[in-house]
């Protein structure tokens, strides 16, 4: 099975359909085996090695160190510097922005929105999650760009200011870009900006046929077009365009492995250059603390699969409401 964390869920059709397949041997083969949650590892294993595990309930209150000792004679893991010597240097840089005057305000009109609702709140749990991402949702699209929900914003979004200046620049200097973002509405927004420029583009999202893919990807890597737009999950994995140099996440996701494997473009078998990743983040906002939370949420992968693997275990609800706990001053 090649891109094993697809079968991550065990409830669902694809994972029950790889888990009929008859055969003597097994093989789990993935860059991101862990993406959310151990969960993931134990539907994995129960595809390759059924009953190695105990069942879900009480493999939840494993130690994290205990799951480690388990696989550990069960995993074969290579880095790609290790495997592919000659691959180029991937050089990852983070560029910040401010918010403009616009977009402060209504940023900060929604967080406290947002934390008066929280605080007259008598929803349940789960209720309360589900308004909490909701409002985190809300938050991330105004650093994008406040259009992507209030189509009579007529103020600028820095964050799109600072995207241009960098294609500007890249371009001058014959660089060839892949954009990615979460956002479909965002890349739409993006792609306007880029015609009013004369600066013609591929766009891939999740709508984009599978025949069509390959034609735009083979086309980027012939020379066509030194642009392509990308949706992040439909454009993550499955594709070798090693003929961009630039990779830039436009946006922040939850899970920095999603980030990689979309880095993986480009920094892959076949890339002869230096590829450049720029990560675009709003200081002063929940895009800033969205990062800091990635960087601590990776001490659970180093300690089951070893250093270099990365990935957000899923937020507690405790965590969303620190993320919100931001002010005025913070910006």
């Amino acid at each position: 099975m090649d891109e094993s964390q697809n079968i991550k869920n065990y409830a669902t059709k694809a994972s029950q359909a790889v888990r009929s397949i008859q055969a003597r041997t097994h093989f789990a083969l993935s860059g991101t085996p862990l993406e959310n949650s151990t969960d993931e590892l134990w539907a994995v294993f129960q595809t390759i090695m059924p009953g190695f595990f105990p069942p879900l309930r009480k493999f939840k209150d494993l130690k994290h160190e205990r799951v480690a000792e388990l696989i550990r004679p069960f995993l074969l893991r290579r880095l790609k510097q290790e495997v592919v010597k000659e691959l180029p240097e991937k050089i990852e840089t983070n560029l910040y922005s401010e918010l403009t005057t616009e977009q402060k305000s209504l940023y900060l009109a929604y967080l406290e929105r947002i934390q008066e609702d929280l605080a007259r709140s008598s929803l349940t749990s789960g209720a309360e999650r589900i308004k909490l991402l909701a409002g985190l949702t809300r938050l991330r699209q105004i650093c994008c760009d406040p259009r992507m929900f209030d189509a009579n914003y007529i103020g600028e979004s820095s964050k799109l200011n600072q995207l241009m200046d960098t294609v500007r620049a890249a371009n001058e200097n014959g660089q060839r870009i892949l954009i990615f973002s979460q956002f479909t509405s965002m890349l739409k927004l993006i792609g306007k900006e880029l015609q009013k420029d004369g600066l013609d583009f591929f766009y891939l999202d999740g709508k984009t046929s599978s025949k069509s893919r390959v034609e735009m990807a083979d086309a980027f890597n012939e020379g066509e077009k030194d642009l392509f737009l990308i949706s992040l999950k439909a454009g993550g994995t499955g594709l070798n365009l090693t003929g961009a140099d630039t990779v830039i996440l436009f946006d922040l996701w939850w899970n920095p492995a999603i980030e990689e494997q979309a880095a993986s473009r480009a920094h892959r078998i076949g890339q002869k250059r230096v590829v450049q990743v720029i990560r675009l983040i709003t200081k002063g906002t929940i895009e800033e603390k969205i990062y800091d939370l990635q960087k601590t949420k990776q001490a659970l992968v180093d300690q089951l699969i070893k250093p270099g693997e990365q990935f957000l275990h899923q937020l507690s609800t405790d965590e969303i409401k620190a993320i919100l706990d931001m002010n005025e001053e913070g910006l």
